[in-house]
């Protein structure tokens, strides 16, 4: 009887309590892909309660499975790499499935660059190109240098001692536009900035604009602006990282940061050393022909946000020291001269922004950067090692420049209503010193206030006619205005169009900066005149998804017309000066192609067709020839979904550029730089619930060095024509990175 009593009451028990503890167990959300119904495993959850904003955060597990821990209505956010975002509301112990929607291709990148309030790429009216961070990982790119060099119609320009520059629609130097989250980079050598001393370690994204962006940038901005985007740690209570890169010619990088939030605020720091111990081919001589160079660099930041305000400060410095060993000394070949070329940078910065009423906003941005060029040269003893600082006193250098920005932007931006603008100051200050600067001390400051207007008359037609008025004191800047317009002419079908005037004054180096080293012999030129242009450019953009298929084309063209271009002129053997051309025009194509089979398979290719002509009226040349050039890209990529691994490959034909340089009596003539084949290929695995990568790979598999060159290599070396350095040969890579997640 106590037996069956016992049973009794336990079963009683159980039919009346078993609803109510089934009912207190927690709900599950199960997270699938919209397309293929399969988990996203390891996608971040966000839970935030709706009457008092607290947070929990959680990852899916191997299943797709996240618990639901609300213990009052919610609402949840869903994020993962390659995946749209996703918001919605539950409930106290609520279980759902929520489809996450993927992003098949980078149309609806959340950017900023020119933007009245950040918005999708797709949707903006400028034609913008995003690299995100799974581009730069499938790349295994460290620099900036290594993600644009595969991109097309963008050359890339290799120095041993002044790094890699590029260019864009037929323009380089000065009239590229670099940008780091919204603020110009200085330090210009030869005109360029090397963008081998961007590095890439805490980097979100990479926005470009080509073609003119005068009114909203001023100066510096006729061919295009390229808006490096740092990292922001939003959704993890802490992050810590840290990467190492090798590669086979005699690179080895490392690099870290961690990032924590606390409340309303969140502290970042990251640092890192890169090495690089020198390449030449044939390697017999002391002298290197791609200078052996050590680069250390960190960034620290802290960002308060609340509801309407957000404060980001962030101080930045990069040291190189770049050394370019002499050769020995006859007759005893014990001795020898080693120049050692230190390039410092630093930067702090502060950003505002907050909203003023409803949906207008106010951003100010204020920011101070610091560059530093130092050149010594010692004799160096090899049988002791002991080096003695020369007593020459042009052995021994340094140039320093300060740029003081600030600029001040209030918008109205409303989503799809037929009417906003924005209105804006952009003040920039520039000093140098230095004893090869005329005087030892020049400044030039550019003041300037702008504006635009976008106008809808209708969802599908955008308009915006943009005016900048500007202040230098150095040259009468004129009225610069310009015309953009959008059309959506059905769902799948876009079309863009702009129209610029542009102008550019000089810069301190182009002015007053003699600028010598081991292979360069510049000086500036205060005679030159400010650079006028006229800049045109369409492009009509095709998309369409259907099931697990995606097919997107461009075509663009644009058409460039510079007066008074500035460009380097040879007066002599071995010294070259700045002077103005009259005439330089820039006409262009290109068209792209993309395929995508969700998950696994992405295809690009490209192609891309660019002339140029330059003329001086005084040497009765106008009538020289346009000089084209083409370039082809193709790119392939597989995911592996069940493995997390991705193989990828980048192809790229580089074609020879005819171009016109100038001799020694001031008259134009034909040269060329010949064309060459780039291919890497790279292969990427995570590892732990992608705490851990590895990458490995190979960089220019054909083993490319030098092409040829005749009529001059067109920089200020001392001697043209041979053969140009493009790369030193093909290397292999190995780069590990680990991220560790804190969300509680």
């Amino acid at each position: 009887m106590n037996i069956r009593f016992r049973l009794f009451v336990s079963l009683t028990i159980f039919l009346l309590a078993g609803p109510s503890i089934v009912k207190a167990q927690p709900g599950r959300l199960k997270i699938l892909d919209a397309i293929t119904k399969q988990p996203v495993v390891f996608a971040h959850v966000c839970y935030e309660s709706i009457t008092n904003t607290k947070q929990k955060h959680s990852l899916t597990d191997a299943s797709g499975f996240a618990d639901n821990p609300c213990t009052e209505p919610c609402v949840v956010a869903i994020s993962y790499v390659g995946y749209k975002t996703l918001f919605d509301t539950i409930t106290k112990a609520q279980s759902k499935t929520l489809l996450l929607q993927p992003t098949v291709l980078n149309i609806d990148e959340i950017v900023i660059t020119a933007q009245y309030t950040p918005e999708r790429a797709d949707k903006s009216i400028y034609n913008i190109k995003v690299m995100n961070t799974k581009q730069i990982e499938y790349k295994a790119a460290t620099n900036l240098s290594d993600v644009m060099r595969s991109e097309l119609n963008v050359r890339t320009s290799q120095d041993g001692v002044l790094g890699s520059s590029i260019s864009l629609q037929g323009l380089s130097g000065e009239n590229v536009k670099l940008l780091i989250d919204g603020i110009p980079v200085i330090g210009r050598m030869n005109g360029n900035i090397d963008f081998s001393q961007i590095n890439l370690n805490n980097v979100s994204h990479i926005e470009v604009i080509e073609g003119p962006m005068s009114v909203v940038y001023g100066s510096n901005a006729l061919a295009g602006v390229i808006n490096v985007i740092t990292k922001e740690n939003k959704n993890t209570r802490l992050t810590s990282s840290i990467n190492s890169y090798t590669e086979s010619v005699g690179v080895y990088n490392v690099d870290g940061g961690v990032s924590v939030k606390k409340n309303k605020n969140i502290y970042a720091f990251d640092a890192g050393r890169n090495f690089f111990g020198g390449y030449s081919d044939p390697d017999t001589l002391r002298s290197k022909q791609w200078k052996p160079k050590r680069q250390v660099f960190a960034n620290a930041s802290h960002i308060y946000s609340h509801d309407k305000l957000k404060i980001k400060t962030s101080g930045q410095f990069f040291n190189e020291l770049l050394l370019s060993k002499g050769n020995l000394i006859p007759p005893y070949f014990e001795k020898a001269f080693d120049n050692y070329f230190y390039t410092n940078r630093a930067g702090l910065r502060s950003d505002i922004a907050t909203p003023l009423g409803n949906d207008r906003y106010f951003n100010a941005l204020l920011s101070w950067s610091w560059f530093e060029r130092r050149k010594q040269t010692y004799f160096k003893d090899l049988t002791t090692l002991d080096e003695i600082l020369t007593t020459n006193s042009d052995d021994q250098d340094t140039s320093t420049f300060n740029a003081y920005t600030g600029r001040f932007t209030y918008s109205k931006s409303i989503p799809d209503h037929w009417l906003n603008y924005q209105t804006g100051l952009d003040l920039n200050h520039e000093t140098g010193s230095g004893k090869r600067i005329t005087g030892t001390h020049q400044e030039i400051g550019d003041y300037a206030a702008f504006m635009s207007i976008r106008v809808e008359p209708v969802p599908q037609l955008s308009l915006q006619p943009g005016i900048r008025w500007s202040y230098n004191t150095r040259y009468s800047a004129p009225l610069v205005y310009s015309f953009n317009a959008k059309w959506s002419i059905a769902e799948n079908y876009t079309i863009r169009g702009s129209y610029s005037k542009g102008f550019r004054a000089p810069s301190l180096k182009e002015l007053y900066l003699l600028f010598v080293d081991v292979n360069h012999n510049i000086r500036g030129n205060e005679d030159l005149e400010a650079e006028h242009s006229n800049n045109y450019n369409l492009s009509g953009h095709y998309a369409r998804e259907y099931g697990k298929h995606f097919t997107g084309f461009d075509i663009s063209g644009f058409y460039n017309n510079i007066k008074n271009i500035i460009t380097l002129a040879n007066v002599n053997s071995n010294l070259y000066t700045y002077i103005n051309l009259d005439q330089f025009t820039s006409v262009g194509v290109q068209a792209n192609l993309v395929y995508k089979f969700y998950p696994g398979l992405s295809l690009k290719t490209g192609v891309a067709y660019t002339g140029r002509k330059s003329y001086q009226i005084d040497q009765n040349q106008s009538n020289l020839k346009m000089l084209y050039s083409n370039d082809f890209i193709f790119e392939a990529s597989y995911f592996f979904p069940k493995k997390d691994f991705t193989a990828s490959a980048f192809y790229k034909y580089t074609g020879k550029l005819p171009r016109y340089t100038i001799d020694e009596e001031g008259k134009l003539s034909e040269s060329f730089i010949g064309g060459y084949h780039g291919l890497d290929i790279s292969l990427m695995k995570r590892f732990f619930q992608n705490k851990l990568s590895l990458s490995v790979g190979a960089k220019n598999l054909f083993d490319v060095k030098t092409v040829d060159a005749a009529g001059g290599t067109g920089v200020a070396h001392s001697g043209g024509g041979g053969a140009v350095p493009v790369g030193w040969g093909r290397s292999y890579f190995v780069k590990i990175s680990v991220q560790l997640s804190k969300f509680e």
